[in-house]
């Protein structure tokens, strides 16, 4: 995606259905010309009894990137969400950095219609500087989001240890939430795969695999 571009999607799952959505590669987001950023949105509906796990490849923001990103979740009854999603700031291998950009990542999830959880992220400008703050990114170049929303986050959340500095929060009695930060995109990729597979129960799709 680059400025101005728009991307909607919209996805479901019946009653008593497990659906598991993933990307065949990496989502792009590429220099953003003027001030005008890519949107990207997904909806996501899961009917009484549904489980959905939304489980794309990472989304790698290149130098002067700019996008707007917002997450809609709508659960019904005793439906359940597992929400991942992974960012790359620059691939490191190829020896590219996101230097300046800006990111706007909003997150909105209700059960029954009713809201029970909202998170928002903002970071432009000097990206590289703000990712080495110690209060910020500690150097990171990569992070990921997860969002567990089920009966058993609690016990779950007692399972879970991510790697240093990042960390687990159980939200409420059925959300847990968990951040990781990373040097780059493959260590990103080895700390998430086990910590995926531990909150689906299920290995990573084929494609996630190192």
């Amino acid at each position: 995606m680059t400025g101005g571009d728009r991307f909607d999607v919209a996805l479901g799952a019946q009653d008593d259905a497990h659906v598991l959505f993933t990307t065949q590669a990496a989502e792009r987001g590429y220099r953003a010309p003027g001030q005008e950023p890519g949107r990207a949105s997904l909806t996501l509906a899961a009917s009484q009894g549904a489980r959905i796990d939304w489980l794309p490849q990472e989304t790698i923001l290149y130098d002067g990137a700019r996008l707007h990103r917002r997450i809609e979740a709508d659960l019904a009854g005793d439906a359940r969400l597992l929400l991942v999603e992974p960012i790359v700031f620059g691939r490191m291998a190829m020896g590219e950095s996101c230097r300046s950009g800006a990111l706007v990542d909003q997150w909105r999830v209700r059960r029954d219609g009713r809201l029970i959880f909202a998170d928002a992220l903002r970071i432009g400008g000097d990206i590289a500087g703000l990712l080495d703050r110690t209060a910020i990114g500690v150097g990171a170049r990569a992070m990921a989001t997860l969002l567990h929303v089920g009966p058993d986050a609690a016990a779950l959340a007692k399972t879970i240890r991510p790697p240093a500095p990042s960390g687990a929060a159980l939200i409420a009695d059925d959300i847990l939430l968990v951040r990781l930060l990373a040097a780059d995109g493959f260590a990103l990729r080895r700390s998430l795969v086990p910590l995926v597979e531990r909150l689906s129960g299920r290995p990573v799709p084929k494609v996630w695999r190192l």
